[in-house]
C-alpha cells in the first residue's frame, strides 16, 4: 500500500458514517464527506408519581440499598442524535466527475430518503404466492418496519433508526439537480440486546473506569 493510499484511508476512517444493517443491505450507505462540526446527544426522563402526596420527585430511601426505589415510576427515553451535514458535490464537479456533474448530489438525498422509508416485511413463501395471485392480505399479513441502521461516528459505532431528515437544497445544476444541500437527521439509538449496542456499553464501561482513576489519581498523589 502506497502512502498516498495509506493517507486515504486513514481519513476515511475519521468520517462519520451511516449504513444499513441488514440481509439486503448494500444500497443504504451515506458516508459523510464533511463531518458535522457538533453533534447533539439527548436522554430525557419523565416521572409518574401517580399523585401520591410526599413523593416529589422519587420514593423515600434512607440507605445506599434503598435508593433505586427512589426511581420508581420513572421512564428513561432513548437516546438521541441530532446533527447537521453539509453534501456538496462541487469539489468532485471540478475535479471532472462525469457522474456529479450530471446527478449532483442526487443519489446522496435519495439514499437519505430510503433510510426513512417503511418497508413491507414478509416471508419468502408468502411473497412468492403472492406474486402468484393465490394469496389473501388476512393469509399472509405483512408489516412496515424502518431500516436499522449503523451509526459510526469516532470510537461509536451504534444500532440507529433514522427518525428525521430535513433537507435544504442551497445550489443547483442548470438541470435543477442539487449539487450542494444542508442537511439536519436526527437518530434514535436502538438499546437492545443486540452485538452493537452491547460493545458500546463495553467502551463505556471501560471510559468509565479511566474516569474513575483520573478522579483517584487527583486525590491520591502519585497513584
Amino acid at each position: 500500500m502506497s502512502i498516498l493510499s495509506s493517507a486515504t484511508s486513514a481519513l476515511r476512517l475519521t468520517r462519520g458514517t451511516i449504513f444499513e444493517y441488514g440481509i439486503s443491505s448494500g444500497l443504504l450507505v451515506l458516508d459523510f464527506e464533511f463531518n458535522p462540526s457538533t453533534i447533539t446527544r439527548t436522554r430525557t426522563v419523565s416521572t409518574n408519581m401517580d399523585g401520591l402526596s410526599g413523593m416529589r420527585g422519587g420514593y423515600d430511601f434512607k440507605t445506599p440499598s434503598e435508593a433505586l426505589r427512589a426511581a420508581q415510576g420513572i421512564s428513561v427515553q432513548p437516546e438521541t442524535f441530532s446533527f447537521k451535514i453539509l453534501i456538496d458535490a462541487t469539489d468532485r464537479m471540478d475535479a471532472g466527475d462525469s457522474i456529479a456533474s450530471v446527478m449532483g448530489i442526487q443519489p446522496e438525498l435519495d439514499v437519505l430518503r430510503s433510510m426513512l422509508e417503511p418497508r413491507s416485511q414478509q416471508s419468502l413463501g408468502a411473497k412468492l404466492l403472492s406474486a402468484l395471485g393465490a394469496d389473501s392480505e388476512k393469509s399472509f399479513p405483512q408489516y412496515q418496519a424502518l431500516s436499522v441502521l449503523i451509526f459510526k461516528w469516532g470510537p461509536h459505532i451504534l444500532p440507529v433508526y433514522m427518525t428525521r431528515a430535513q433537507i435544504e437544497a442551497q445550489q443547483f445544476l442548470p438541470t435543477l439537480i442539487p449539487y450542494r444541500a444542508e442537511v439536519s437527521l436526527d437518530l434514535q439509538v436502538i438499546e437492545s440486546d443486540n452485538p452493537f449496542y452491547g460493545v458500546e456499553t463495553i467502551r463505556r464501561t471501560l471510559s468509565m473506569v479511566v474516569n474513575l482513576a483520573n478522579v483517584a489519581s487527583s486525590f491520591i498523589p502519585g497513584l
